[in-house]
């Protein structure tokens, strides 16, 4: 008896260390195929955080490259939001020592990495990002624990999320040595950017050619191809940003004034005060 206790008890912990716990749900969703959309936070007030984490996004864009949010507030907003919905990535500054494991340390689960154009710079976030025997991140002081359980340290790993941006068109002449880099989950092409580096404008043929390169060769790479929300509809993309919470809100609004009812509500009733925070039945 006490044979086979000991035989199950080191199945399980094989099998454990086998399959570490996934709790970074944009992994297993892009795994299955999925599209996944994120809203982009540049506020560091806790409270608009959660009600963008809570709203329904599958993760947050977090801007910390053209934003002055610091790693302080953004621990902070991660802090008082535990447990919402939505997967915290990070746009770092840039993707050095520094940026990454603060990044890592207050508890992000997805590292977007902006303005690529070298193989190099990617190796470097994935070093930063990932622990040892994979990378050489070093252990030190922060809230991971906290966020994502006592097991971090043998989980992380395996939900970590790396996300490459193609911003001008020396990274779209490497995408294909960008998206064939170990650890790489998606390749980031974004619309804007490669616009104004490349002095061209979404539709002109050579501007699409441009966007289908990276497209193709990050598909071929077996890899996921991320670009704005607006390209949802676009054949073989699957990683999506969306607008931050002023873009948010004035949609919102225009929706309340052009006569939207409140989800839950009828028409012509109004809402119960605090029934955001209460469940409340529907009149």
């Amino acid at each position: 008896m006490i044979r086979a206790f000991t035989l199950s008890v080191l199945l399980a912990t094989t099998l454990s260390a086998q399959s570490p716990r996934i709790y970074n749900t944009i992994k297993t969703k892009l795994a299955a195929g999925k599209q996944v959309i994120g809203g982009t936070v540049l506020s560091s007030d806790p409270e608009i955080y959660c009600a963008m984490a809570n709203s329904g996004f599958d993760f947050t864009w977090i801007e910390m490259q053209h934003s002055p949010l610091t790693f302080h507030e953004v621990a902070v907003m991660l802090r008082a939001c535990k447990g919402s919905s939505a997967i915290p990535f990070i746009r770092v500054p840039d993707a050095t020592e520094g940026d990454i494991q603060k990044a890592m340390d207050i508890g992000a689960l997805g590292i977007i990495i902006p303005m690529v154009e070298s193989v190099e710079k990617v190796k470097n976030a994935i070093k930063w990002a990932n622990y040892p025997p994979i990378g050489k991140r070093s252990l030190g002081n922060g809230q991971y624990g906290v966020l994502w359980g006592a097991d971090y340290r043998q989980t992380a790993n395996a939900n970590l999320a790396i996300v490459a941006m193609v911003e001008s068109p020396a990274g779209v002449a490497i995408a294909d040595q960008i998206a064939a880099i170990p650890g790489v989950d998606a390749v980031f092409v974004a619309s804007t950017d490669l616009g104004s580096f490349s002095g061209l404008k979404q539709g002109d043929p050579q501007y699409e050619a441009l966007v289908s390169k990276t497209r193709d060769a990050v598909l071929k790479a077996g890899r996921k191809v991320g670009g704005p929300v607006a390209w949802r509809e676009r054949e073989g993309y699957h990683f999506f940003q969306a607008g931050g919470e002023a873009t948010l809100i004035k949609m919102g609004a225009d929706k309340v004034l052009g006569g939207a009812v409140e989800p839950g509500m009828k028409k012509g009733v109004a809402p119960i005060e605090g029934a955001e925070h209460h469940e409340v039945k529907k009149p």
